[in-house]
C-alpha cells in the first residue's frame, strides 16, 4: 500500500522544509510541498509534527551471552522496543569468545534475528586473529558486514593482545572496513578491580573507581596509536569522558582516520546513580562507567561541534533481581549495561534539542545520518530523499509523557528513567513504508525486518 505523509515539517541533517511524503513500494518516490494522493493511499496528517529519517542505533546488544548469564531482550521485545522509540535500524554487537569461529557465531547471531520488526545489520566481533579467523573475516565482509569490533577490556574473553589489534587494523585497511573498538586499559582495570575488591570495596558504587577516566583514554590514546601506525578507519564506540574526546582530537590532528561516539546514558545521567544505596547502584553498572557530572557538558559540546558523530546506546539489558545480584558481593560479577534502546531519542530530543543544547540537525545527524554514512547504508538509510527506504518518524512535540518499566517494552524488570518526563515522542513509525508503531504502541508486523548487506567505504 502506498503511503502519503502530507503537511509535516522534514528535517533532514542538512535541511528544513514543510512538504509531502509519498511512499510507494518500501521507497520514498516523491516530495514536494503538495501532493495528491495516489489511488489506495493511506494519507497521514502530518500537520504540526516533525518528520525525520528512521532513526538508526549504532550500538546494541540484543543477544548477548555476557559474564555467566544471557541479556534479557530478544527481536521480539528488541525491535519492538526500537521501534515504539523512532529507531528503524539496529547495528548489533557479534561478539564470539576467543574459543569460537567467527561464521559460526555470525550465523548463531543471525538466527537470532529472524523475528526482527525493524532492519538489521552487524559489527563483526574480532575477539582472536590467526589465520583461521583472517579467512573467515574476508568471507564475513564478503557477505555484506563491513564493519568490525574490538575490545581492549575483558582481558581472556573479548579482549585482544597488542599482536593481534595491528593484524586486525591492517586487515581491514586493506578490505576498506571501519573498526568499532571498546577503549579501556585491561591491565589497569584487572589490578585496580582486584585491589578494591582486596580491600572490602566491593559495593557497586567502586566500580567507577575501577575504570577511571584516565584508564579509558589510555585505551583511547592506544587504539588512536595503531590506527595511525596502519593507516585504518576506527571508531571509539561509548565514549564517555573529557580525557577521552581529547585523546581523539589530538589523534585527528595528526591526520588519523578517528570517529567517535557517545550513547544516552553518558548524556543524561551520571556515577551518583551507581553509588545508590542497597545496592540499587547496580542498575547503573555499564563500562565505560557512568562518570562525574563535570564530563556531561563537554560530552554535549562535543556532538553540538561535530567531534562526537553519533549517540548511541550500548543496549544490553539485564534484571536488576537474579542478574545484576549476581555482583551483590563483588561489583566485578554485576553483569554490564543499562537498557535504553526505546527511550534514547526522546531522551535526546528532550534533553537536547529541548534545552537548547543542540539543534534539529544536529539531533538528526547524531542519531540517524552519520551512523548511516560511517557504516555503509547512507542513502538509502539516515536521510528524506527520493529513493531512501521509507523508513520515517512522524515525531509529535506536544506529547508529555513519563518513562516507567510499567508501559516500556523492553523485557528487563527496571527502567533506568524511572519517572523522568519527556517532551515529544514518535507518533507514526514506518520501516520501509510499513507502519510499525503508532502513539507509543507497536502495531507492525514481526520478522519484517531484513538483514543489511554493506560495501566497505573505509579505503
Amino acid at each position: 500500500m502506498a503511503l502519503l505523509i502530507k503537511g509535516g515539517r522534514i528535517i533532514t541533517a542538512s535541511d528544513d522544509y514543510v512538504g509531502d511524503i509519498l511512499c510507494e513500494g518500501e521507497c520514498i518516490t516523491q516530495i514536494a510541498p503538495q501532493l495528491e494522493p495516489v489511488d489506495g493511499a493511506e494519507v497521514i496528517d502530518a500537520a504540526g509534527k516533525y518528520v525525520f529519517p528512521g532513526f538508526i542505533d549504532p550500538h546494541v546488544h540484543i543477544y548477548l551471552p555476557f559474564m555467566g548469564t544471557y541479556s534479557k531482550d530478544t527481536y521480539d521485545s528488541g525491535s519492538r522496543a526500537a521501534l515504539v522509540g523512532g529507531t528503524t535500524t539496529l547495528i548489533e554487537m557479534c561478539c564470539p569468545s576467543r574459543q569460537e569461529e567467527p561464521l559460526e557465531a555470525l550465523e548463531l547471531w543471525k538466527s537470532k534475528a529472524t523475528d526482527s520488526a525493524c532492519d538489521y545489520t552487524y559489527h563483526m566481533g574480532v575477539s582472536r586473529f590467526d589465520e583461521s579467523a583472517s579467512s573467515q573475516l574476508r568471507e564475513i565482509v564478503n557477505q555484506g558486514i563491513a564493519s568490525f569490533k574490538i575490545f581492549l577490556a575483558y582481558k581472556g574473553a573479548f579482549g585482544v593482545t597488542d599482536q593481534e589489534l595491528f593484524d586486525t587494523l591492517s586487515l581491514a585497511k586493506e578490505l576498506g572496513v571501519i573498526v568499532t573498538a571498546h577503549c579501556e586499559n585491561e591491565t589497569l582495570v584487572a589490578a585496580l578491580q582486584q585491589q578494591l575488591v582486596a580491600e572490602g570495596r566491593t559495593g557497586p558504587e567502586w566500580h567507577e573507581r575501577s575504570r577511571p577516566t584516565r584508564v579509558e583514554a589510555e585505551g583511547v590514546h592506544h587504539l588512536m596509536t595503531f590506527a595511525e601506525m596502519t593507516g585504518a578507519h576506527v571508531y571509539c564506540v561509548h565514549t564517555s569522558c573529557r580525557e577521552s574526546l581529547e585523546a581523539v582530537e589530538a589523534a585527528r590532528m595528526r591526520g588519523t582516520r578517528a570517529w567517535v561516539e557517545t550513547v544516552i546514558p553518558y548524556l543524561t545521567l551520571d556515577r551518583t546513580y551507581s553509588e545508590l544505596p542497597d545496592f540499587e547502584g547496580a542498575k547503573y553498572v555499564m563500562s565505560p562507567p557512568l562518570r562525574d557530572p563535570i564530563h556531561k557538558p563537554y560530552l554535549w559540546a562535543g556532538l553540538r561541534s561535530r567531534l562526537i558523530s553519533t549517540v548511541a546506546t550500548d543496549h544490553a539489558p539485564f534484571d536488576f533481581s537474579g542478574q545484576k545480584e549476581m555482583g551483590r558481593d563483588n561489583f566485578t560479577l554485576i553483569p554490564n549495561g543499562i537498557p535504553s534502546v526505546e527511550d534514547r531519542v526522546n531522551l535526546l530530543y528532550t534533553h537536547g534539542v529541548c534545552q537548547g543544547r543542540i539543534d534539529l540537525q544536529t539531533f538528526v545527524d547524531a542519531a540517524s545520518t552519520q551512523a548511516a554514512r560511517l557504516f555503509g547504508l547512507y542513502p538509502r538509510k539516515g536521510t528524506i530523499q527520493v529513493g531512501s527506504d521509507a523508513d520515517l518518524v512522524i515525531y509529535d512535540p506536544d506529547y508529555r509523557g513519563k518513562i516507567s518499566v510499567e508501559t516500556q517494552n523492553m523485557d528487563v524488570d527496571y527502567s533506568a528513567y524511572e519517572g523522568w518526563e519527556i517532551e515529544g515522542r514518535p507518533s507514526v513509525v514506518t520501516v520501509r513504508g510499513q507502519v510499525q508503531a503508532r502513539e507509543g504502541e507497536f502495531v507492525g508486523t514481526l520478522g519484517q525486518g531484513k538483514l543489511l548487506t554493506r560495501e566497505p567505504t573505509h579505503f
